[in-house]
């Protein structure tokens, strides 16, 4: 696969109709410096034009990912994010390491990785939006992180190979999970690993709840395996190492509708006499994350 013609025509997805008003009004920010803190709230402070910023935020509507505060404009992102990365952070070290986050929406986890020195952070997304919202952020933060407008079906065939990749919240999007996981296997470099989440289902059994249209009222969601499917999938996919790291079941104060989304949130997907239920009757969603490892030294 020829990737620089690939980076090249999807470059063309920056003039889109819904996006180029968006590329001409980050254009219009003023240069500077500016103090970043990248803790719960990736925070942006010191001298810059406040309406101008709050405005071209809002611009950039809906933010799923954050949360983020650049001077007076607090961005209250539907998922705070910090949650799971914090519940991650004990279970891995980035420095001198080359790091991909697989589906990594406008960036926060990688903003958050810097403070690790890792070798190099590269953020795979094909959304033009999601790149916009990094390219705000990153007017401030002036980072080095490279956002590639690419999907994990792309890692086998990038330029390098990664000591870490993070893929959260991608395997359930996938008809072929498997498939999907020789990809990240691929784009491991030796000994490389990945920190994974999904959803799951309790049960001791290897099997997978296959919603009939929707699950939580996400339409793409095609495999929920119980811990002991998932493990069967890394398995065929030449992983030599499986290990169940936590386990959470999704919050209101994790996921919730605020001012800086548009339509439903989490409080809409569940049944409103059950919320151990999903609005389908299914089980409500509960997340698994996992550490795979290519290759045991």
């Amino acid at each position: 696969m020829n990737l620089k013609d690939l980076r090249i025509d999807r470059q063309k997805w920056m003039t889109w109709k819904n996006i180029h008003p968006l590329r001409e009004a980050l254009e219009t920010l003023e240069d500077g410096t500016w103090d970043i803190s990248s803790k719960d709230i990736v925070k942006i402070s010191g001298d810059f034009d406040e309406k101008k910023v709050n405005d071209i935020a809002k611009l950039l509507m809906p933010w799923r990912k954050g949360p983020f505060e650049i001077g007076q404009t607090f961005i209250d992102s539907e998922w705070q994010s910090n949650i799971k990365y914090n519940l991650l952070r004990p279970y891995f070290d980035l420095k001198d390491k080359k790091v991909a986050d697989i589906g990594c929406n406008n960036g926060y986890y990688l903003f958050r990785m810097q403070e690790d020195a890792p070798k190099a952070l590269v953020g795979f997304d094909p959304s033009p939006l999601y790149k916009t919202q990094f390219d705000f952020i990153n007017h401030f933060v002036k980072s080095e992180i490279a956002y590639e407008l690419l999907g994990v079906e792309h890692l086998e065939f990038y330029e390098e190979k990664f000591d870490m990749i993070f893929c959260l919240g991608v395997l359930y999007h996938r008809s072929d999970p498997v498939a999907m996981l020789k990809q990240l296997y691929k784009g491991l470099d030796k000994y490389g690993e990945v920190i994974l989440d999904t959803f799951y289902i309790e049960g001791d059994g290897e099997m997978c709840l296959c919603p009939e249209s929707s699950y939580s009222k996400i339409p793409n969601i095609y495999f929920v395996p119980t811990i002991g499917a998932l493990k069967n999938w890394c398995t065929r996919a030449g992983f030599s190492s499986f290990e169940v790291l936590e386990t959470s079941v999704t919050q209101a104060n994790e996921q919730r509708k605020t001012s800086w989304i548009e339509g439903q949130s989490l409080e809409d997907f569940l049944d409103p006499q059950d919320s151990t239920k999903t609005i389908e009757g299914y089980p409500a969603p509960a997340r698994v994350y996992v550490k795979l490892i290519k290759d045991k030294k």
